[in-house]
């Protein structure tokens, strides 16, 4: 990581890791230190401290003893509650882009997409689980939808490295439906873009599950 400037360090950190876990640059059980954390950042240990705290209370970090904070792995039920959640919200911002997308937008999904499949390619997990949650935001902005933005956010802040972690074990494709969302962006068609985006994330749910279980055995 680059040494953060001098300002509010705080939040830069907090910001700094939260974009970790939605990337999944961050995996499940994956313990982190405030040491480390602050020599990584160029930085003293009291805000990272302070940021740790805050992700803390965000359920995006959990803490299991004094010295041990780790992200969390999450469990079955609690990860069919977020994908149920997603597959609602995400269905709306998909189908709301495909009624506002114009041409740049469309080219715009289909460069993320592009960049996505490269990836998966060159085995980059975690940067085609990077691609993958730049092409979810982007509907949402697209969507002209900053309030859903916000509330992906949070979800991907504990979904984010679980998808990342799915993508190293996964053998599917992983653009298929994203190829559809942008065809239904470009046809100006809502409810294909709400299905396919439905179908992207409930298509990954058994895998995501037999990835859970390996977690905790």
């Amino acid at each position: 990581m680059k040494e953060l400037s001098k300002g509010s360090l705080g939040a830069s950190i907090y910001d700094r890791v939260a974009q970790d876990l939605v990337r999944g640059k961050l995996r499940p059980n994956q313990k982190i230190t405030i040491r480390e954390l602050a020599g990584a950042l160029g930085t003293s240990s009291t805000p990272v401290r302070d940021a740790v705290q805050r992700l803390l209370q965000d359920q995006a970090l959990e803490q299991r003893s004094v010295r041990d904070v780790r992200v969390p792995v999450l469990t079955v039920e609690q990860y069919l509650e977020l994908s149920r959640i997603r597959a609602e919200l995400e269905g709306l911002a998909a189908g709301c882009a495909a009624e506002r997308a114009g041409a740049r937008d469309v080219a715009r999904l289909a460069r993320i997409t592009e960049q996505h499949e490269d990836a998966i390619a060159g085995g980059h997990a975690t940067r085609a689980a990077g691609h993958n949650q730049r092409f979810h935001f982007a509907l949402a902005e697209i969507a002209g939808m900053p309030v859903l933005l916000a509330i992906l956010h949070r979800l991907w802040l504990r979904m984010g490295p679980l998808i990342a972690g799915y993508y190293a074990h996964a053998h599917q494709d992983m653009t298929q439906q994203h190829r559809a969302v942008i065809a239904a962006c470009e046809a100006g068609d809502p409810a294909a873009a709400r299905a396919a985006m439905r179908a992207d994330i409930e298509t990954a749910r058994e895998g995501i599950i037999a990835y859970i279980g390996t977690l905790r055995t």
